[in-house]
């Protein structure tokens, strides 16, 4: 059985096919483990190259640290994309076809990830006209923080209490922008209610003369208290000065602390808000516990009944009359 097995079948022929097929496998495990060496390679050579870019640019003095990120990542990606052709290729795909199927495959990428190009965009643009940096406290619509980086998505941002912000770049550009740390000084305006019998001319003075005292507050320009308007319980003074960016805050807690202990000391009141209320007499009465006067009722007149009269010219009928 055999040698007929043997005889029907091409034993030379079944060995070729197991040799192609073994050297086949050979080969394309050998090109796997070539791919996955070099995959590998390029994670941790792009892991490297980002890293040394980023130690290199705050090694720099004067130069912007917001670039670091963007410089470090487009590096990292560039060379994972360069790695990915070479895997590629090594499996015997043609570049060219590569960079075609790439740029198809890109535009179709970029219309289902519009919001993720928006993103990208708005980080370059971010960089281009630069309306923070890393560092600078900014506000942009409902986020808030500390500028951390500004990467190719997003940018990181730290808040007053200690929480981590990731917002996305389109979302900070398509918002107004507030830098809090960009310019050098700051105007803290602070309103002071006194009272309506209160010396307007004292508590201008002793205000403006705290604010004159206090190295912390510039000369230039001056600061300045006036009247900003009469409410309904207090004449409301506004003093005006300004302050370095990094005396802005303690400042103003200590110059709201100061202005109440010299009013306070001088004797100039500031008043809490009152409301008159008027009661009716009734209520006034009943609160003081008065019994109310009681009420008398007012009698009608009774109506007389109408009595029935008789007229004058008739006589009263005779006995004896009434046939």
């Amino acid at each position: 059985m055999l040698e007929a097995l043997a005889e029907t079948v091409d034993v030379k022929k079944v060995a070729t096919v197991a040799q192609t097929v073994f050297d086949k496998l050979v080969g394309f495990s050998i090109h796997l483990l070539i791919a996955v060496g070099l995959l590998v390679a390029s994670y941790l050579l792009a892991r490297f190259v980002a890293r040394v870019i980023r130690m290199r640019c705050e090694a720099i003095k004067g130069f912007d640290q917001t670039l670091t990120p963007i410089l470090a990542q487009s590096a990292s990606y560039g060379i994972m994309i360069f790695a990915l052709i070479m895997v590629l290729a090594n499996f015997g795909i043609e570049t060219t076809s590569i960079i075609a199927v790439l740029g198809a495959a890109g535009l179709a990428i970029g219309l289902a990830l519009q919001g993720t190009l928006q993103n990208v965009a708005a980080g370059i643009m971010l960089l281009v006209i630069r309306p923070f940096r890393r560092g600078d406290y900014i506000e942009a619509g409902a986020a808030a923080g500390t500028v951390d980086e500004t990467g190719l998505f997003m940018t990181r941002m730290r808040t007053v209490n200690g929480l981590f912000v990731a917002v996305p770049n389109s979302m900070i550009l398509s918002n107004i922008i507030t830098n809090y740390s960009r310019l050098p000084r700051r105007r803290f305006d602070l309103q002071v209610g006194i009272s309506y019998d209160a010396d307007i001319d004292v508590a201008q003075e002793l205000i403006l003369n705290l604010l004159n005292d206090d190295i912390r507050v510039l000369s230039e320009p001056p600061a300045i208290v006036v009247v900003r308007r009469l409410g309904d319980s207090s004449v409301d003074l506004e003093l005006r000065a300004w302050a370095s960016k990094e005396d802005f805050w303690s400042l103003n807690f200590d110059m709201t602390r100061a202005i109440k202990l010299a009013l306070d000391e001088a004797g100039v009141s500031i008043p809490y808000p009152h409301r008159q209320l008027v009661l009716a007499p009734e209520t006034v009465a009943k609160l003081a516990g008065d019994k109310p006067a009681p009420t008398v009722a007012k009698k009608t007149p009774k109506k007389r009944k109408k009595q029935a009269t008789r007229p004058d010219n008739l006589e009263p009928a005779q006995e004896g009359d009434g046939e």
